[in-house]
């Protein structure tokens, strides 16, 4: 049973713990392997989905998800399947995981983290290869409008995410402030998995373009999304009805925590090419060691001296 409504009032720095990881979490929209070229966002997304349509508990898929997410952080591409087919053992695969994870969740509610950590044996579990719907493959390959208002010029910035990475950061974000607001994880993620379900047949033109649309855009939503809701398993299909009542209010903990990951990605994308629109060489050499510590870092920093490139 959904808890009653209550005050929406954020306090000043409840989230502000979080906000770090959440702003990492961005990166895994643009990180890139042989495997996963549209980026490990998407291919969390896709991954979501199989997983989803095959039977697999919503629950179950949000902990494992946010649990792979939160890794990759760190990790980037080097997740379990990459491990153990370079031969890595179960044993250590799970244990290089959980040091990706405990390297970023310091942050998270006590609760939150240790159920993530016992997501990641799922981990090392043999699975079928699950074939996601067919909608899944138009998000990941249909652009963000980017952020526009009515008389204004769009701003775009390159490179443009797709519908599945705001989709999977929503739906990994709603895990990870669900404790904020005293909500179950479960609604919240596939909320943040389906709500832009409608886009997979609709290219989306942002809020200026949705205001010139006028009457016409609530319907055409409701219509693309039950198109879509058409092609999952019934009992699915169920369960993103009941998430997709998330959308639209604050009145329960599970609505809260969901649109409040969906206001987080929505800013934080833009936060994210801003920051690197801003870095600087200094940053690179004093904050990041580009010459990383070991034997041949003073050699490299003589190097950079000698060339007059730093300092």
């Amino acid at each position: 049973m959904n808890a009653p409504a209550r005050d929406t009032t954020v306090a000043p720095g409840r989230l502000a713990e979080l906000r770090p990881l959440l702003s990492e979490l961005m990166d895994l929209k643009r990180i890139r392997t042989p495997d996963h070229p549209d980026g490990l966002a998407a291919h969390g997304f896709r991954r979501a989905w199989g997983a989803l349509a095959a039977g697999m508990d919503p629950g179950a898929v949000a902990l494992q998800e946010t649990a792979r997410a939160v890794a990759a952080v760190r990790l980037g591409g080097l997740d379990a399947a990459v491990l153990q087919r370079t031969g890595v053992s179960s044993r250590d695969t799970l244990r290089v995981l959980r040091r990706g994870l405990d390297a970023v969740t310091g942050p998270l509610d006590a609760t939150l983290r240790e159920r993530l950590s016992q997501a990641l044996a799922g981990e090392l579990e043999p699975t079928g290869s699950f074939t996601p719907p067919a909608f899944v493959e138009r998000l990941v390959h249909q652009p963000r409008a980017g952020a526009t208002f009515p008389g204004r010029a769009r701003l775009l910035v390159p490179p443009q995410e797709g519908h599945a990475d705001h989709c999977y950061a929503v739906a990994v974000g709603a895990v990870l402030v669900a404790p904020r607001f005293g909500a179950d994880p479960a609604l919240p993620f596939l909320a943040g998995l389906s709500h832009h379900l409608f886009n997979a047949e609709l290219p989306d033109t942002g809020y200026a373009g949705e205001a010139l649309l006028g009457g016409l855009l609530e319907p055409l939503m409701q219509d693309l999304t039950h198109k879509a809701l058409a092609s999952l398993p019934e009992r699915l299909a169920g369960d993103v009805r009941q998430a997709l009542k998330l959308t639209g209010h604050v009145e329960t903990a599970e609505a809260r925590a969901f649109n409040a990951a969906d206001a987080l990605d929505r800013v934080l994308e833009l936060d994210a090419h801003a920051r690197a629109a801003g870095f600087t060489l200094r940053q690179a050499l004093e904050e990041l060691e580009l010459i990383h510590p070991g034997p041949l870092q003073a050699f490299g920093n003589g190097v950079l001296a000698e060339a007059a490139v730093w300092p």
